[in-house]
């Protein structure tokens, strides 16, 4: 989106190097009679490598570095001396990033044939090896050729176009229709700073905060964009969102009290992401019900026969600070138990 710091999803176009060419080179000295074939190998041309980075959160980096091509190894010299390897082109990436590349069929199609995910800090993924070396004339030297006059080119590098996506790694996704108070409660338990308005679709990117609980303990929670019935069929902000709740480790259900039936809600919200992704249903779930600020003890006991069974709830208000610190508590509990 324009204007936006927050880029999950990049196509760029890499070239790894190619292989240095081997040297066909014989030995020169004075007082030497026969001086035998020392050319050396060619050095390694440089991949192109994806590497994770805790410290990043988006590709946006990589908006403006679409081209990421290495550079070729060195040929190889004399004296059987080897040529310079290329230096690798290391990518930093944030944690939970999905490489797939674009491949052209037979039949003059496109699709994208998965390479891998980084998922950990450090953790690298090859996209494209750079060519080996060739090897020098003094290797073919047998009883039967003294002076291989013969040098093995160096090896092609590779190219090609790969999509990179980010999918929000962090261990609570809150899930919500849209305006049911979830940037609220980041803005509240975390330093993050959402946009907060009184209208549909005021988050349009998910935003993501480190909430403290006690003890020095924190879990990182991302505020997804607000769900509307229909979603996994692509209305509304369409399964754009819904990638990004695969990839929390417990899920924050988030109806406000006004609701005209918070159990409903809840069903339908479930119902989407079922629909999307059958497997998001082995998460952990809890429920929290929203701007609870204006009711009393007693009209809260009175709604709780009527919220969904089977999930644990908790009813609240961001604005108030009304327990939050139980949520957190409930949450951290939760992602123990992971």
């Amino acid at each position: 989106m324009a204007g936006s710091n927050f880029v999950d999803y990049v196509k760029i176009f890499a070239r790894s190097g190619h292989g240095g060419a081997g040297s066909c080179h014989f030995r020169r000295e004075k007082f030497v009679a026969f001086g035998g074939p020392d050319g050396g190998d060619g050095g390694k041309g440089g991949s192109i490598i994806l590497q994770g980075d805790r410290q990043y959160w988006t590709l946006i980096h990589l908006k403006y570095q679409r081209h990421q091509f290495a550079e070729d190894g060195e040929g190889g010299h004399g004296a059987r001396s080897t040529g310079k390897d290329a230096a690798d082109i290391i990518i930093p990436v944030p944690l939970g990033t999905v490489a797939r590349r674009l491949v052209e069929n037979e039949d003059g199609t496109t699709e994208l044939v998965p390479v891998g995910e980084v998922t950990e800090h450090g953790e690298q993924l090859v996209l494209l090896k750079g060519g080996r070396g060739g090897l020098g004339n003094w290797h073919f030297k047998s009883s039967t050729n003294q002076a291989p006059r013969y040098a093995q080119p160096g090896e092609e590098g590779d190219e090609g176009a790969f999509v990179l996506e980010l999918k929000v790694l962090a261990d609570v996704g809150l899930v919500g229709f849209p305006n049911a108070g979830k940037s609220t409660l980041l803005s509240v338990v975390s330093a993050a700073k959402p946009k907060i308005a009184n209208y549909a679709f005021t988050t349009l990117e998910p935003n993501l905060g480190i909430v403290e609980v006690r003890d020095h303990k924190s879990f990182v929670m991302a505020d997804i964009p607000g769900i509307i019935e229909g979603a996994h069929e692509g209305k509304g902000l369409g399964t754009r969102f819904l990638r990004h709740i695969e990839r929390n480790s417990v899920l924050l259900f988030m109806v406000p009290a006004d609701s005209d039936d918070i159990a409903k809600d809840y069903e339908i919200l479930l119902g989407e992401l079922t629909q999307y992704n059958p497997e998001l249903l082995d998460k952990q779930r809890l429920l929290a019900v929203t701007k609870c600020d204006m009711l009393d003890d007693e009209l809260i006991e009175q709604m709780r026969p009527s919220l969904p069974e089977g999930i644990p709830s908790v009813f609240i208000s961001s604005v108030a600070n009304m327990n939050i610190t139980r949520l957190k508590d409930m949450l951290w509990e939760a992602l123990q138990s992971e």
